[in-house]
C-alpha cells in the first residue's frame, strides 16, 4: 500500500504512471421494455428483467498525469489477451521513458509468459495493490463513469453494440480527459482501518448491535 500511495502522492520524474485493470464479464443486456427518461416529478425507469446477448472484457490503463485512458475489449480474460494489451501500451507510449504499471494480484498478471515479456521490456515497472484492495486503483473510478454513463441504462442487442458503446465513450473521454487526484495519505488510511477494527471488535459474533446494548427486563 505504501508503494501504491507513494506513486499517487510522489510520482517519479521523467516517467509515466499507468493504472491498469480489467472490467470483466460486461454483459450486453437488452431490456424487455424500453426505459422511460427522467422528467419533472418522476424518476427514470427501467425494467428489472432483461435478455443476455453475451459478454466482453475491457482492458484499460489510466494515465494519471493527463487522465487519458488506453483501452480495448477482448472476448476472454487470459494471459494471451493481457499480453496483447501490454503490446498496445508499449505502442501508445513509444520511446524509452519508464512506464510504472499498477495492477492487482490476479493470476493473469503474474503468468510466466507475462513475466518473461516484462523482463524483455525493462522499461515496464510492475506494482501490485494488496489483495482485496482494488479501491486503491484509480482506474476503478473511471470504470464507475463508464458504467453509469454508457452501460448501466443501455440496451444492447449484441456484443458488437456493447463494444461500440464502450469505444465511443473512450473516444469522447480522451478528447476532454479529466485526471483524478488522490489525496489520502498512508497515515489517514491506516487510521481509518484502525477505527474499523476497533468497531468490529465491539460487536458480538452474528449480531449487528454493539455489546453495550442492554437487554430489556422481562415483563412482570
Amino acid at each position: 500500500m505504501t508503494d501504491v500511495v507513494g506513486l499517487y502522492l510522489n510520482p517519479p520524474h521523467q516517467a509515466i504512471v499507468l493504472y491498469g485493470h480489467e472490467k470483466s464479464q460486461i454483459q450486453a443486456l437488452d431490456r424487455t421494455q424500453p426505459g422511460l427518461p427522467i422528467k419533472k416529478g418522476r424518476c427514470g425507469t427501467m425494467t428489472h428483467d432483461y435478455k443476455r446477448h453475451g459478454t466482453t472484457t475491457l482492458f484499460a490503463a489510466l494515465d494519471t498525469l493527463q487522465g487519458k485512458v488506453v483501452g480495448e475489449c477482448h472476448h476472454r480474460h487470459r494471459h494471451q489477451e493481457f499480453l496483447k494489451f501490454l503490446r498496445r501500451i508499449d505502442k501508445e507510449f513509444p520511446g524509452k521513458i519508464p512506464l510504472h504499471l499498477l495492477m492487482d494480484n490476479y493470476g493473469t498478471h503474474k503468468h510466466e509468459k507475462v513475466e518473461a515479456w516484462l523482463q524483455r521490456h525493462p522499461r515496464f515497472a510492475s506494482h501490485f495493490v494488496p489483495t482485496s484492495s482494488s479501491w486503491l486503483n484509480l482506474v476503478e473510478r473511471w470504470f464507475g463513469h463508464l458504467d453509469s454513463q454508457s452501460i448501466r441504462r443501455g440496451a444492447f442487442l449484441s456484443v458488437a453494440e456493447l463494444k461500440a458503446s464502450i469505444e465511443a465513450f473512450l473516444k469522447a473521454w480522451n478528447q476532454h480527459p479529466k485526471p483524478f487526484v488522490w489525496t489520502a495519505t498512508i497515515e489517514s488510511i491506516q487510521e481509518k482501518l484502525n477505527r474499523c477494527r476497533r468497531t468490529l471488535e465491539q460487536i458480538s459474533p452474528g449480531c449487528t448491535a454493539p455489546k453495550s446494548r442492554k437487554r430489556k427486563p422481562p415483563p412482570v
